[in-house]
């Protein structure tokens, strides 16, 4: 299929010579980590809440060309980041705030300064993520990383991409085996306990767990995950293109990293807030406070215990892990339709009831929802930066693309205006796991 044309053998040639160059090393030597980004059709804002979710890589996302250094030193450079990078694997990184689970949170702690996020954070992440679990590193490496074009900070995951990235990087340089899920558990680490960011393991499971055209299901409760195969019909596009389907990314041209705006701890602080209420209503008040923790008829009979505010957060976990269950129906008999619907619900609740997302992604998702042949959309990532993510019918994708690209700048010209032409609204199709070439 299509999707797996990324990363083309120029991309690749061009990496390697890049690193070759830096480490005077023949480009044979260079390996390169694949690190996808991806999205989330359904079970938004439920992942740090134990619930279930659905995911799927794409054919866009990050590449790491590595060597090993040949000593302790690290030395990277970016295709998107002026400088470069250099500290030693034998030295000690402390993370940036340690949270620990359940713990609660105040919004103003989310929001570490400026300066703590220069581009070579996530790579001093992995290096402590492998360290504090009992990995002892030796080997350094020579890296270039890159994004696919427009794609930072874009709310398609591309955090846990760089940071699994990393991790493969680290690793494969220090001949260490790392099962895919102890690499989830590294990434976890990463982004809580080093950069403090409270969110769930969805993003790092999708990458490092998903199979080419497969939809991938997963109870971040028990981190029990399936792979959902489409029917035949949807698998094989290329036999019957008019049946299948592709991902429409439209990006608003507003940019707001994730660890920078109190809105996303402040939302995981009320979800736990509404858990605790209904523990305690229900007498459970030892269990810890995640809302995976309350059963739905224990929600029911006490939700109008709840402050407004946390109604809405409880309301939004419940009605989302319900669309999650009757998504994957849909997908397994082939229904693009009814999936479409019910992403646009997810897209709803996420405005309504989680209260993320501003003006300018409220009129985008609104005119994907206009775009021809769109079956369903929703804001990708947490909504608190700017990209909408939607299930468009295949034959339909360029016209649909076209219609946003005309139809979005009327509304939002200012920061329309910020985004190329070319990258304003990406055609992209399902795509594989992390892997090294």
């Amino acid at each position: 299929m299509g999707a797996m044309s990324w990363p083309t053998q120029d991309e690749l040639h061009e990496i390697r010579k890049i690193v070759s160059e830096m480490a005077g090393k023949g480009t044979e030597d260079v390996r390169v980590v694949v690190s996808p980004y991806r999205i989330c059709p359904l079970g938004a804002h439920v992942d740090h809440q134990g619930g279930i979710v659905s995911a799927m890589t794409i054919n866009k996302g990050i590449l790491l060309g590595f060597v090993p250094s040949g000593s302790t030193e690290v030395a990277l450079r970016s295709g998107q980041f002026k400088g470069e990078v250099r500290f030693r694997v034998n030295e000690n990184h402390k993370p940036r705030q340690t949270i620990s689970k359940g713990e609660e949170i105040n919004a103003d702690k989310s929001s570490p300064s400026p300066d703590e996020f220069e581009w070579g954070i996530y790579a001093r992440g992995a290096l402590y993520a492998l360290q504090s679990r009992g990995n002892h590193l030796a080997q350094g490496i020579i890296g270039y990383i890159c994004g696919s074009e427009g794609l930072d900070s874009s709310g398609l995951s591309s955090s846990a991409a760089v940071g699994i990235a990393y991790l493969l990087a680290l690793e494969t340089a220090n001949g260490l085996t790392v099962s895919p899920r102890e690499n989830i558990e590294y990434d976890r680490v990463i982004e809580n306990e080093y950069l403090g960011l409270r969110n769930g393991i969805l993003d790092q499971s999708a990458i490092l767990l998903s199979s080419q055209g497969c939809l991938t299901y997963m109870n971040c409760k028990t981190t029990e995950h399936k792979l959902i195969r489409p029917p035949k019909f949807l698998e094989d596009q290329e036999a019957e293109p008019q049946k299948g389907y592709k991902i429409l990314l439209a990006f608003s041209g507003l940019r707001q990293a994730l660890t920078n705006n109190p809105g996303y701890n402040s939302r995981v602080a009320e979800c736990q807030e509404a858990a605790k209420v209904l523990l305690n209503a229900s007498g459970n008040k030892e269990v810890e406070p995640f809302l995976c923790n309350v059963k739905p008829e224990v929600y029911e009979a006490h939700k109008f215990k709840l402050e407004p505010n946390l109604a809405k957060r409880a309301e939004h976990y419940f009605s989302e892990n319900m669309r999650v269950r009757k998504g994957l129906e849909a997908w397994v008999s082939g229904d693009l339709r009814a999936f479409g619907e019910l992403m646009t619900a997810s897209g709803l609740s996420s405005i309504k009831n989680y209260e993320c997302g501003c003006e300018p992604l409220f009129q985008l998702y609104e005119v994907l929802l206009r775009a021809p042949g769109v079956f369903g959309a929703r804001f990708s990532g947490a909504g608190f930066r700017g990209c909408c993510v939607a299930l468009v019918d295949a034959a339909r994708a360029t016209e649909a693309a076209k219609f946003v690209r005309v139809e979005y700048p009327k509304l939002q010209p200012v920061f329309a205006s910020q985004l190329s032409h070319g990258t304003a609204v990406l055609i992209c199709e399902a795509g594989d796991c992390a892997r090294i070439f």
